[in-house]
């Protein structure tokens, strides 16, 4: 299943942010194809991925800044496209829901949660010396805070099986079942090449973010004027005469 955009409507206007995102991305991978001759060079590709990407035992061991300069690189051209998709589909509406600040900022937290989950299961099972690369923990995170704020929505997703088809699957299933396909690869191969430890971390952390702000997010609240304070200043009966201005009762959202 590949999405290819959803029906949830935004209201601040274009997510240029999610948009630079996905520029820088695409920029600093062009910069990957050159300096590594489309990644034929395999002595580059190390060096490159050594020198930039989350290695867990040192991430383990403080070198945090290599966190957000393995969240921009990328292994390959499917890698990238597989990646960036993902965020142009799920990240514009997460970036409306907080605003661009801190839009960015949760989005940079979540690929640390992502690089941390991921660096642990490394190190426990002796892999902490293999970098690992893209922007996908972050992502997971996306996908997680857009399964809590928009559970109603409709992905539009391209299924290929013995036909190919368009569908419209709702985020309460193609989010629940793209996450249970992580937890299912990684119980099947947990040494391959895919990091599906960070993409649960980054998932979890999402869900954890996305929830805190439906839930401590404050409201504009609606404030119930007493009845005597409505009662207090009406004229009686009698004082009521043919030239006397009708009443005006404010309501929450009616007058």
């Amino acid at each position: 299943m590949f999405p290819i955009h959803d029906d949830t409507e935004r209201i601040h206007g274009r997510p240029y942010l999610n948009y630079c995102l996905i520029l820088v991305n695409v920029i600093i991978f062009i910069y990957e194809v050159i300096i590594t001759g489309f990644f034929t060079n395999e002595r580059a590709v190390n060096a490159l991925f050594q020198r930039y990407g989350a290695i867990p035992n040192e991430i383990l061991a403080g070198n945090i800044p290599s966190i957000f300069t393995s969240m921009f690189l990328h292994a390959g051209i499917a890698h990238l496209i597989g990646n960036m998709v993902f965020l142009f589909v799920f990240g514009d509406n997460i970036e409306d829901k907080f605003g661009r600040i801190k839009y960015l900022i949760i989005y940079l937290m979540w690929g640390v949660a992502a690089a941390i989950t991921h660096s642990l299961f490394a190190v426990y099972t002796g892999n902490g010396e293999i970098p690992a690369v893209g922007a996908s923990g972050a992502i997971s995170g996306v996908l997680g805070a857009y399964l809590i704020m928009y559970p109603k929505a409709k992905i539009y997703t391209i299924v290929i099986a013995f036909f190919i088809t368009t569908i419209r699957i709702p985020a309460i299933a193609f989010i629940p079942f793209w996450f249970i396909m992580q937890i299912v690869l990684n119980f099947i191969n947990p040494l391959g090449g895919v990091a599906y430890m960070a993409h649960i971390g980054g998932f979890v952390a999402g869900l954890g973010t996305g929830y805190l702000w439906k839930t401590l997010r404050f409201q504009n609240p609606i404030s119930f004027q007493p009845k005597w304070q409505t009662i207090k200043n009406r004229p009686n009966m009698v004082e009521m005469g043919i030239g006397t201005e009708p009443e005006i009762i404010k309501g929450p959202d009616f007058y």
